[in-house]
């Protein structure tokens, strides 16, 4: 018979197998847990949906790879497949955060046993691209073309500054006379604007037998859309006209016209007014009203 120090040392044995059988068993992947948390961690609407296709991606990249350790040389192999892929840093730093997010929680929740140390990449402070007019015109009548309803979102977006989530989400019952409402929103806080007439009509040409406007639409299937108009109008080089350029459009053309930059923080729904603050150069005009001031006062001295 085995003695005590024997049995002790099966017993221990038996523990580690399990253990490592356990572990082995709560091995996950980005997919598995995105399912799990995803309606958890986001709210519907367009950050839910791109909060999804990043952690898709991601996942992809690992070819749905599972682990219960998420390592720092899992992190490096995805930063280094998207800057293969042509991302930014601050499209990266975007994708990141939402990773972040989600490996937080299935570490709380005891899905994964470790995190790795994120860190921010620096980002460059580039010129925001915007549509010139006779850009938009081309780009709008490729798009009117492929379908009269696309054109008509395309007009609707570059006029109220909606996000591409906001636009679809908006149901007949959030429109007011000459104003809508967006409920769906990225920060969760519901805003207001009005309408242009060209707007306007965009939104009331749909049918009613839908819950709105352009609920129709699929993301993926306009985003397709639109990037064979782009090529079909010579833009196809560029890869910064994506349809969220309508955003940065809006955006640019009310600062231009010179509202001022909490007006603009208002009308689009950030949170911060560091994030408007991207468009600030292009008000750069209005300081030609200090030009006379100054002269006055210089004369003025002089005498």
């Amino acid at each position: 018979m085995p003695n005590h120090t024997q049995v002790n040392a099966i017993y221990c044995l038996n523990y580690q197998l399990i253990d490592a059988c356990n572990q082995t068993a709560r091995r996950v992947s980005l997919r598995t847990l995105l399912d799990r948390y995803v309606d958890v961690l986001w709210e519907p609407g367009s950050h839910k949906y791109n909060v999804s296709s990043f952690v898709g991606e991601l996942d992809e990249i690992l070819f749905g790879a599972e682990f219960s350790d998420f390592t720092d040389e899992l992190l490096d192999r995805l930063v280094a497949a998207l800057r293969k892929r042509g991302n930014s840093n601050a499209t990266i730093n975007r994708k990141m955060a939402a990773l972040s997010k989600l490996l937080r929680k299935a570490h709380k929740m005891g899905d994964i046993r470790s995190l790795p140390e994120f860190k921010r990449l620096k980002e460059k402070a580039g010129r925001i691209r915007f549509l010139e007019p006779d850009e938009e015109k081309r780009l709008f009548a490729a798009m009117h073309e492929k379908s009269d309803i696309y054109g008509r979102f395309c007009i609707f977006l570059i006029d109220t500054g909606a996000r591409l989530g906001e636009g679809i989400g908006l149901r007949w019952q959030d429109i007011h006379g000459e104003r809508v409402t967006f409920w769906l929103t990225k920060s969760g806080k519901s805003r207001s604007v009005p309408l242009t007439e060209r707007a306007a009509a965009a939104i009331h040409a749909s049918e009613r037998t839908k819950r709105g406007p352009f609920t129709g639409i699929v993301q993926a299937k306009f985003r397709a859309a639109w990037n064979e108009a782009k090529q079909e109008v010579g833009l196809g080089a560029e890869p910064d006209i994506v349809p969220h350029i309508l955003r940065h459009t809006c955006a640019s053309r009310l600062v231009q016209g010179g509202i001022d930059i909490r007006r603009v923080q208002t009308w689009l729904g950030h949170q911060t007014l560091q994030m408007t603050m991207r468009y600030a150069h292009l008000a750069s005009g209005d300081l030609d009203i200090c030009v006379p001031i100054l002269e006055r006062a210089a004369r003025a001295k002089a005498k």
